[in-house]
């Protein structure tokens, strides 16, 4: 009961200030809403902006690490945050560092997907979708590409996960035993799964096929 009543404040807490944030950024006082969710992360996390985005992903998720596991639902507020700032950021015209934010959020959302996080609490499917729309056209980081392979397989959206397997294969990041993993994983499933998947069984093993050949070079 604690740890829930804990949760709802903490994001009773966030949305009052994406409120402000919003009305700041209408009035373009962006100082002003850059402030804000920094004043959050202080109170909530003992964090600031610019330590929050001078440390690596990996970095981040270990702060949240207790014996027990990651404090995903406060990694997924952490990852809002940031969100909201690299919004900030957009309307400043500073696209740089908009993307930046975008890619780490999207990151610290993902693994608290794939890692026991409350679905409902930010609406995490919907977040995550909302920031692979906003950095279409961006490539993103390996170790974030192997969160979305694994993402996407996870929902059954198993043509996506091809699509990131793909993506994966043109940066020579992926490794064998990843690639074959996963479309022998997929050779498991009946047909309508696949279909419902985005990836008929025909395709499925077109692409085991013109695996084997690439790495065959």
């Amino acid at each position: 009961m604690f740890r829930k009543d804990y949760l709802m404040q903490m994001v009773e807490d966030m949305m009052e200030v994406v409120g402000k944030v919003f009305g700041l950024k209408q009035e373009r006082k962006f100082t002003e809403a850059l402030w804000e969710i920094d004043d959050l992360l202080s109170r909530s996390f003992r964090l600031n902006s610019r330590l929050l985005n001078s440390l690596s992903v990996e970095d981040i998720i270990d702060m949240f690490r207790l014996s027990g596991g990651v404090e995903t639902d406060k990694l997924q507020t952490v990852a809002r945050l940031l969100q909201e700032e690299a919004a900030v950021y957009k309307e400043m015209q500073q696209e740089e560092e908009s993307v930046k934010r975008l890619m780490k959020s999207l990151h610290l959302y993902l693994f608290a997907h794939m890692n026991g996080a409350d679905q409902e609490l930010l609406k995490l499917t919907d977040r995550i979708y909302e920031i692979r729309e906003q950095v279409r056209g961006y490539r993103v980081p390996v170790k974030t590409e192997r969160l979305i392979l694994s993402y996407e397989e996870q929902r059954g959206q198993y043509g996506e996960a091809e699509n990131s397997l793909y993506r994966l294969l043109d940066q020579a990041e992926l490794t064998e035993e990843e690639g074959f993993g996963l479309y022998n994983r997929l050779l498991q499933f009946d047909d309508d799964a696949l279909i419902a998947g985005g990836l008929p069984r025909n395709e499925v093993e077109e692409g085991l096929q013109e695996l084997r050949r690439k790495f065959s070079m």
